[in-house]
């Protein structure tokens, strides 16, 4: 079952994926992938274990190759623009990579060297990000010593610094308390509203408070693309959960025998 949107791609959009395929050895991962994204989106990337979304994420953001298709950032691809690309996106993989022996502020200017940031551009974003991701009590503390809600923050503040035009997030909020995910899903939906942000959870709630738009991925396959309610129509009963399951459900059982 799928609700894809039209893919035809207009000027405003960022981000183009048009037929996108990759494999690992014989295993396709993600197969003909299409869509468009643009400023003003939050989208969140939903979808079992497996299902390619961090796959995709990394080829957004020029880590890993594609087999096939195109994927283009105001009509220009990787090979043709790769560092003019990148000044403009902002990735936090799951994992975040963090220096531990740094504290938070060292690690801060740390990446805003690597991006050639400015002192005063530092200053200011630096400012604006630790305000809003509420990490100005930790900013002089080592990063070994800090909860898992702060690192996860950390990451997120370095993934934005540079302020790009497109945030790639792989699970944004995982870890975070109650608290904490309130302060994030501000921030970011206040981010959002002059940039793009892609997301990937498997909190079905997180879409929900957070999402302009889903893309369901199942069997490397795009199963829903539109908003949350969109989403609810695909279910029996009008529930997230009960829509998920049977978008995914489905393309497990397309795999089975008869």
């Amino acid at each position: 079952m799928s609700n894809q949107r039209n893919n035809g791609f207009s000027a405003d959009e960022m981000i183009e994926v048009c037929n996108l395929e990759k494999s690992f050895g014989d295993r396709p991962v993600l197969k003909d992938i299409s869509f468009s994204a643009r400023p003003g989106e939050l989208i969140a990337l939903l979808g079992p274990n497996g299902a390619g979304k961090t796959t995709l994420m990394r080829i957004l953001c020029g880590y890993l190759p594609l087999d096939a298709g195109t994927v283009q950032f105001d009509g220009i691809d990787f090979a043709a623009g790769r560092q003019q690309i990148l000044k403009q996106v902002g990735y936090m993989p799951e994992n975040v990579p963090l220096y531990s022996e740094m504290t938070v502020y060292e690690y801060l200017r740390f990446v805003a060297g690597i991006y050639r940031m400015k002192k005063e551009d530092f200053r200011c974003a630096l400012e604006e990000t630790a305000a809003g991701l509420e990490i100005v009590p930790v900013l002089d503390q080592k990063i070994h010593t800090l909860s898992k809600g702060y690192k996860r923050r950390a990451g997120l503040a370095a993934a934005v610094l540079h302020r790009p035009r497109a945030l790639i997030l792989d699970e944004p909020t995982e870890g975070l308390d109650p608290n904490q995910k309130i302060a994030v899903r501000q921030f970011l939906r206040d981010y959002a509203a002059k940039n793009l942000i892609i997301i990937s959870t498997h909190l079905l709630e997180e879409a929900e408070a957070l999402a302009t738009r889903v893309l369901v991925l199942a069997g490397g396959q795009i199963r829903c693309d539109g908003s949350v309610e969109d989403l609810r129509r695909c279910s029996d009963d009008g529930t997230l959960p009960s829509a998920f399951y049977r978008l995914t459900r489905e393309t497990a059982d397309e795999g089975k025998g008869g």
